[in-house]
């Protein structure tokens, strides 16, 4: 995937797999503690962004914003939060909590730090793994202001299952044909554009997108 220097990479798929559980873990677990107003800034960042980063304030107009050319982020094994309102951008009684439960899930936090603290930024090995008494469900993770952390509740109707299960398979006939019905429906309700449903029938839409497309669907059904 080729990435422009002053692009910011918010995909959780460009993570490996292990960081991947771990940000998901980490989401559900804070949501679980009432902190929903989070959301992710950064994950994958090429050696040719981080240079970027690093001239800044140095060889490049701007405040410092990194102190290292190395970064976990390059190893695609770290990533970087922000808090959404009514609290600060990085308000730091916030990313504290974070914090302190990313600790508890083994997930290394950048406010932990000696020296150079980095609250936005945690990261894992590649050979971290879902701590024993966790199960990890499924979560929204956010990557903008305007949407919240989510979880998907169980015991949903057939059609709901194909949209939320861990396993989706946009390959699968009968998967494909009920997530087309639902997003069907959704456009011709007014709720979503129709270039959502074009983008599933032209195996554009992640799975990511599509949980979010739900929760989005539910919510303004609900009103």
């Amino acid at each position: 995937m080729s990435i422009s220097v002053t692009t910011t990479c918010r995909d959780l798929a460009e993570l490996l797999p292990a960081a991947r559980q771990a940000v998901r873990l980490l989401f559900q677990e804070c949501y679980k503690a009432g902190i929903s107003n989070i959301f992710i800034t950064e994950t994958y960042r090429s050696q040719e962004r981080q240079n970027y980063l690093y001239a800044q304030g140095r060889t490049r107009p701007g405040q410092i914003v990194t102190w290292t050319l190395q970064s976990n982020h390059k190893s695609r094994l770290a990533w970087d939060i922000a808090v959404g309102p009514p609290q600060s951008l990085y308000d730091v009684a916030t990313l504290s909590k974070v914090g302190a439960i990313a600790r508890k899930l083994g997930i290394t936090w950048g406010g932990d730090w000696m020296g150079n603290i980095d609250r936005p930024h945690f990261e894992v090995k590649a050979n971290w793994q879902i701590p024993t008494g966790y199960k990890l469900g499924q979560v929204i993770v956010p990557s903008n202001s305007k949407m919240q952390v989510q979880l998907i509740v169980e015991d949903k109707s057939k059609e709901e299952n194909a949209l939320t299960n861990t396993n989706w398979n946009p390959e699968s006939p009968a998967m494909e044909a009920a997530v087309e019905a639902f997003l069907a429906q959704a456009t011709k309700e007014g709720i979503i554009q129709e270039s959502h449903l074009k983008d599933l029938q032209n195996k554009h839409m992640t799975t990511d997108r599509l949980l979010g497309l739900y929760i989005t669907i539910q919510q303004r059904r609900n009103k």
